[in-house]
C-alpha cells in the first residue's frame, strides 16, 4: 500500500470528530490493505511505528530535505527503512542513520513528511487511538468488536490481532487465549474529582484500593521461570530480582499477576517514584539511586492461577482467589466500602499516610484489560498553580498550524523564571487558536519548533505533584500537567513562585 493513502487517510481523521466517521475512514483503508501490510498499516494507523526504538531524535529531523514532488513509497520499504535504522549500532551509526533519514524524507511528499515525523515521535495518536483502530478492523473484516478487542489485549498488541483476524477470521481469533509468558495490555482506571463522583461510576459496596506510586508491574510466572512486564509491555524481570523470588517463593507455579513495585521509607512511607523508577527504566530525568536499595512488590489482582482463567470472573472472585494465592504483606491496602462517606475516610486515610490516592473499584467488573475502564475510578489530591508560559512549540499532526506545547515556568523571587516542564494536555481546539495569535504577539524570538515569549501571560495548571528532575533549574518537574484555564486578571508577578510550587507539591528530597 502507498504510504500516501495512509496520510491522506491521517488527513480526514483530523478534519472529523465523529467516532462514526472515523471508525468508517480506517475501516476503508483496510479493507484494501494487502494481508502482507496489515501489520504496519495498522501499527501506523495506531501512531507508531513498529520498531519501538529508532535512534532518530528531533535533531535528525530539524533539516530535513525539500519534499518529493509525486508520491512513491510504499508502506513496506518505509518499514525496511525504520528496521535497518533500528539495527545500526557501533562506531558511525549516528552518521549512517542520518543519512538514511535523509534518504528515506527525501523520497517523501510533504504530507507524507509530516506523517512520518509524527510517527517518529509518537505525536498522531490523537487522530485514531487504538481503540478506534479496532473497531475499523472489526468493520473492514465484519468480526465481532468484542472479539478484536480481547485478542489485542492477550496478544498485548492490536498489530499481532490484525494479523491472527486476516489469516484466520473469527475462529483464530476466539482460540486466543492468555498465555503464561505474554504481557496482557493492563486495565486502567477512569477518574473522579471526589468520592461521590467515584461511586457514582463504581456503584456500591465497593473496594477501594490504596493507590500505590511505584511502577506497574505484570508478573507470570510458569513453573521456575519469571517474567516481568511492565505497564508499557517492557520485560524488566532482570532489573527486579528480588520480585522474581517473590513470585517464586507463591504456592502456585502458573500465575499472572498485576501489581505495583515500590520503596518503603523506614517510617513506612512509601518512597517517590523516581526511586523506583531509576531501577526499572532509563531516563535522563531519574536520579541515580544506589543499587542496594530494596524494592517491594504488591498485588492487586489475578488474572492466572494453575491452569483458571480468571480474566473474565468478577473482581470479588479474583479477589478471593488472591486471598488464597497471595499473602496479606504482599497485597496493597484496601478496604470494601458501603457508602461515600467510608470512602471519603479511606481516601483521606491513604493521603496522610503518604500514597498518591485510591482507586475504587467495582467488586462484579471483569478485568477489562487494555481500556480504560468506569469500573476502576482513581481518586488523587490535584495539585493547582498559576505559572507563567515562556514559550511554546509547534504542534504536529492535527495541532500543526498551532502552537501547541507550552514551557510552563515559576517566578523565581530574586528575578527570572524557573522552568517546570511542557505541557499540551487540557488545550480545547479554540484555546489553542487563540493562544497561536496571542503568543505570535509576544514573539521575543525563534527556533525551528519553539516560539519564545515575552513572559506574561498567567495559565493555571493542575498537576499530579513533583519529581525530581535534572533536566530543569529548579530540580523538579510538573507530574501530568494539564492546562485548566488562562488566567487574563493575573499579571506574571502574582505567579506562583517557586518555593509555593515545592511547599505546595509532593515533598521532593
Amino acid at each position: 500500500m502507498q504510504l500516501s493513502r495512509l496520510a491522506e487517510t491521517w488527513a480526514a481523521l483530523a478534519a472529523t470528530r465523529s467516532r462514526n466517521a472515523k471508525r468508517d475512514l480506517i475501516a476503508a483503508l483496510l479493507a484494501d490493505t494487502a494481508p502482507d501490510d496489515i501489520e504496519v498499516v495498522v501499527s501506523y494507523m495506531c501512531g507508531s511505528l513498529r520498531q519501538r526504538r529508532t535512534g532518530v531524535g528531533w535533531r535528525s529531523l530539524q533539516a530535513l530535505p525539500p519534499p518529493a514532488e509525486r508520491p512513491s513509497l510504499d508502506v513496506a520499504s518505509v518499514d525496511a527503512a525504520f528496521e535497518k535504522m533500528a539495527d545500526l549500532g557501533g562506531p558511525g551509526s549516528a552518521a549512517a542513520r542520518a543519512a538514511a533519514v535523509g534518504q528515506l524524507f527525501a523520497q517523501a511528499t510533504e504530507p507524507e513528511q509530516g506523517f512520518l515525523r509524527g510517527l517518529v515521535f509518537g505525536e498522531l495518536r490523537q487522530g485514531a487511538l487504538e481503540a478506534q483502530v479496532q473497531e475499523g478492523l472489526a468493520a473492514a473484516l465484519r468480526l465481532p468488536l468484542p472479539a478484536v478487542r480481547r485478542a489485542a489485549m492477550l496478544l498485548s498488541s492490536t498489530t499481532a490481532a490484525a494479523r491472527v483476524a486476516v489469516e484466520g477470521g473469527l475462529p483464530a481469533l476466539a482460540a486466543v487465549q492468555l498465555r503464561i509468558g505474554t504481557a496482557v495490555q493492563p486495565m486502567l482506571a477512569a477518574s473522579a474529582p471526589d468520592p461521590e463522583s467515584a461511586v457514582a461510576k463504581t456503584g456500591l459496596p465497593v473496594v477501594v484500593d490504596y493507590k500505590l506510586d511505584g511502577v506497574r508491574v505484570q508478573a507470570h510466572r510458569a513453573g521456575e521461570e519469571v517474567r516481568i512486564f511492565t505497564r508499557s509491555l517492557d520485560d524488566i524481570t532482570d532489573r527486579l530480582p528480588e520480585v522474581v523470588e517473590v513470585v517464586r517463593s507463591l504456592h502456585q507455579d502458573r500465575l499472572v499477576l498485576d501489581g505495583e513495585v515500590l520503596a518503603l521509607r523506614t517510617d513506612g512511607k512509601p518512597e517517590m517514584f523516581q526511586v523506583v523508577a531509576s531501577r526499572t527504566m532509563s531516563s535522563a530525568d531519574v536520579p541515580s539511586v544506589p543499587e542496594q536499595r530494596p524494592l517491594q512488590v504488591f498485588f492487586f489482582d489475578v488474572l492466572r492461577a494453575g491452569d483458571t482463567d480468571l480474566l473474565d470472573q468478577p473482581l470479588e472472585t479474583r479477589l478471593d482467589a488472591m486471598r488464597e494465592l497471595v499473602p496479606e504483606q504482599l497485597s496493597v491496602p484496601r478496604a470494601i466500602c458501603r457508602d461515600v462517606s467510608e470512602v471519603s475516610a479511606v481516601f483521606a486515610d491513604a493521603v496522610t499516610r503518604g500514597f498518591e490516592g485510591v482507586v475504587a473499584k467495582n467488586l462484579q467488573a471483569p478485568y477489562a484489560a487494555g481500556r480504560r475502564d468506569a469500573a476502576w475510578v482513581k481518586l488523587k489530591p490535584r495539585h493547582t498553580f498559576d505559572l507563567v508560559v515562556t514559550a511554546a512549540e509547534w504542534g504536529h499532526g492535527r495541532r500543526r498550524g498551532w502552537l501547541s506545547n507550552l514551557h510552563l515556568a515559576a517566578r523565581d523571587p530574586g528575578g527570572g523564571w524557573v522552568m517546570l516542564g511542557k505541557t499540551f494536555k487540557g488545550l480545547t481546539d479554540e484555546m489553542l487558536a487563540w493562544q497561536t495569535e496571542r503568543f505570535l504577539e509576544l514573539e521575543v524570538r525563534r527556533t525551528d519548533w519553539v516560539v519564545y515569549l515575552e513572559p506574561s501571560t498567567v495559565v493555571e495548571v493542575a498537576c499530579d505533584g513533583l519529581q525530581v528532575s535534572t533536566r530543569y533549574p529548579g530540580g523538579v518537574a510538573l507530574r501530568f500537567a494539564r492546562v485548566l484555564r488562562y488566567r487574563p486578571d493575573k499579571s506574571a508577578v502574582e505567579a506562583d513562585t517557586i518555593e509555593t510550587v515545592k511547599a505546595l507539591g509532593v515533598v521532593v528530597p
